[in-house]
């Protein structure tokens, strides 16, 4: 990395940019009432009004431009007003914005803005005599005007300052389809930072290497670009996602959806890797920030060279790339209704949750199910009936489908609120003269099968202990629980260590985890189409929920439970995604991608992430980033959906803990999403430094 971007890398960190800010949240609110606008018209004019708000800023050394200057602003009607609209609805995330959905990137730089207007205006005259098509295209218009009005301003300011090649650039796009790989980055730039403006979240960028790449192969093969500029200016724009990103909304820090999709396969099938594909992962590697979160579709037969050279990224400590399976989640899709042609184009949303970009308006993350909660339940019902272990299974998966359908009935209330800026980037809202709040090609929902290898545990320690071994009494089981294990040391003691854990490659407890898995996507199935036509698709990661199933939080709907048969005291955290308990003893990474690809994930494809922490001591050398390799091949081999790797120094993290100023760039993987260790929580802080970490 050269000098400029290392200065640029410096200020976006150190957060220089936040000088720039006005320190007033605008409020349009009267304005709005006083016009007596419409919900549509008013995100509209929030649009616009937001634009309108942003001062131009062109720091020095800049070549790809914008910083935000104003907080984000989602109202658009008064406390008391808004009472009365969202009574007795739900919220998504307790708000109705546009959240973990990810635009056609493509089309949108195809057309240009202006040719998105020329689209909306044509619609608008076939839909002259359907006043609510009409009024939806005027606000088409009206925030295409606000953006370009926007870049306008930026090039008069670039002009003013010297500027002249951003000027150039900004004189063009978004208005126009880019002709240069630099000025689709710039129509990026700007695109993608509006419905951030205006409280929208989690947008991704797609299948970036796919889009970009026509822009690039076109620079390089007439020597307007070399390797070395192209890359320069893509750690210039990867620098710039970082910017204003404490601005966006999210459970942590880095919790913000910024996720990018390479390689995989065409809409045809063939190989869709190309040299920007290479180089998303070789300047990644450079830039070393939060963001964007870097995603690599493979199959079992990718090219090793590819995936030593993601491996060497693993090893910088980003935690990322994350490996999605092209193998599997493709003929997932089609297995749950979606075109074949769209599955190959899937890109993932917030976190892992596989999306189809611009056609999608998909809530993938409308609850979880607590399968610890539901084990828990199942036995101690089944020991105060005196039923068999099986009875406790039946119970279980009882207990799981209740969840599911609560979750499921709970968004027949769903409230979504308009966004004519977001539609103009998806297929077919400007065309039919709907807002993506109506519903686009696919209207699913998801919801998450959480914290699964705890509730493994615990009935594979209940099947053992009581039933099989007789070693311990139910009374006695049920004591313990109940005293959190006070009083009960050995019993504690040998649930936790001697007890099955998945994660061994042991069909004695992998079963059981097979079985929840199916037994929940079958109450999915069971549970039929949601209220916008589409399908409840279930995936067993957990978010979040690994914290809060065990602790419980405000307003959450999904039962928190106490001790557990696995051996884990109240209040401490389950396992993230698909891993083994906290504390578990596996044999190693072979054995715990083992266990988890008995799993049917062509069931329960909403989010699969098995989940690892390596020690950094093994990547010394070449040949570890090919035993890493050979590891995520393997992972894809045995079917696993998704692999992401988390590349730990345990004493580093300890170390962080105490003197947060020293490690202030230091970057662990959470959940789905990476973030800078010194700005989580303690709690997620705690669970990291308390993870299984392998060599291999």
């Amino acid at each position: 990395m050269n000098e400029r971007l290392a200065n640029l890398k410096d200020r976006t960190r150190d957060r220089a940019y936040k000088k720039y800010r006005s320190g007033k949240t605008p409020d349009f609110i009267t304005e709005f009432d006083n016009g007596n606008l419409t919900w549509v018209q008013r995100v509209s004019r929030l649009t616009l009004r937001m634009c309108e708000a942003q001062e131009a800023v062109i720091e020095p050394g800049e070549r790809i431009v914008f910083t935000q200057t104003t907080a984000p602003v989602s109202d658009v009607y008064s406390v008391e007003e808004w009472a009365k609209i969202s009574k007795g609805r739900t919220l998504h995330e307790g708000q109705a914005v546009v959240s973990n959905i990810c635009p056609d990137w493509g089309m949108i730089l195809s057309q240009g803005m202006l040719g998105r207007k020329e689209t909306a205006l044509v619609s608008r005259q076939k839909h002259r005599d359907d006043p609510e098509a009409a009024m939806f295209l005027d606000c088409v218009v009206e925030t295409i005007d606000a953006l370009l009005e926007l870049t306008s301003r930026y090039a008069d300011k670039a002009d003013q300052l010297g500027y002249h090649q951003i000027a150039h650039a900004l004189e063009h796009v978004p208005a126009n389809p880019p002709r240069s790989f630099h000025e689709a980055l710039q129509f990026l730039r700007f695109a993608y930072a509006v419905p951030w403006f205006i409280g929208h979240y989690q947008l991704g960028f797609g299948r970036f290497d796919q889009y970009m790449w026509p822009y690039l192969e076109k620079d390089l093969g007439s020597g307007k670009l070399g390797i070395e500029a192209a890359e320069e200016l893509l750690a210039e724009f990867f620098i710039s996602l970082n910017r204003d990103t404490d601005l966006f909304p999210g459970i942590q820090p880095g919790d913000n959806g910024q996720t990018l999709v390479i390689g995989g396969v065409k809409r045809d099938g063939s190989d869709a890797v190309n040299e920007l594909t290479k180089m998303v992962l070789r300047v990644t590697e450079q830039v070393a920030m939060i963001d964007p979160k870097i995603n690599l579709r493979v199959t079992s037969k990718t090219d090793l060279e590819l995936l030593q050279l993601a491996a060497k990224l693993t090893a910088k400590g980003l935690g990322f790339p994350q490996y999605v399976n092209d193998d599997l989640v493709i003929p997932a899709f089609v297995s749950h209704g979606y075109e074949l042609e769209d599955a190959r184009e899937y890109a993932v949303a917030g976190c892992w949750e596989p999306i189809i970009p611009g056609k999608g308006m998909e809530f993938v993350n409308i609850g979880a199910v607590s399968f610890p909660a539901a084990a828990d339940r199942g036995i101690k019902e089944g020991f105060a009936e005196g039923g068999s272990f099986e009875d406790i299974l039946n119970r279980t998966a009882r207990d799981i489908e209740e969840q599911v359908f609560r979750t499921a009935d709970n968004y027949k209330r769903l409230l979504v609120g308009p966004s004519p800026y977001v539609s103009l980037l998806m297929n077919g809202c400007i065309e039919t003269g709907r807002d993506l709040s109506q519903g686009l090609k696919y209207n699913n929902f998801g919801i998450f099968g959480a914290c699964g290898a705890n509730a493994a545990d615990a009935l594979g320690a209940v099947k053992k202990f009581v039933f099989d071994e007789r070693s311990i009494d139910a009374g006695e089981l049920l004591a313990a629980l109940d005293a959190d294990f006070d009083g009960y040391e050995s019993v504690y003691e040998k649930l936790s260590k001697q007890g099955p854990k998945v994660g061994n490659n042991d069909d004695y407890v992998d079963s059981i985890i097979t079985y929840l898995f199916e037994r929940f996507a079958d109450a999915c199935e069971k549970y039929g189409n949601n209220n916008r036509g589409g399908i409840i698709r279930p995936g067993v990661s957990t978010a979040m929920y690994y914290i809060w199933l065990a602790k419980g939080i405000e307003g959450m709907k999904e039962p928190v439970v106490g001790a557990t048969a696995d051996g884990r005291k109240k209040g401490v955290p389950f396992s993230a995604n698909l891993a083994p308990s906290p504390g578990a003893q596996v044999t190693g990474p072979l054995s715990v991608l083992q266990s988890f690809s008995k799993i049917d994930f062509r069931r329960v494809f909403n989010g699969g992430p098995v989940t690892m922490e390596f020690s950094d001591s093994i990547f010394r050398n070449d040949e570890s980033l090919k035993k890493v390799a050979m590891l995520v091949r393997t992972s894809a081999q045995l079917g696993c959906q998704e692999l992401q790797i988390n590349t730990l120094n345990r004493e580093k993290l300890i170390e962080a803990k105490k003197h947060p100023q020293k490690y202030k760039n230091l970057i662990v993987r959470v959940w789905g999403w990476s973030g800078y260790f010194c700005e989580l929580d303690p709690e997620y802080q705690d669970h990291i430094i308390a993870r299984n970490m392998y060599t291999v």
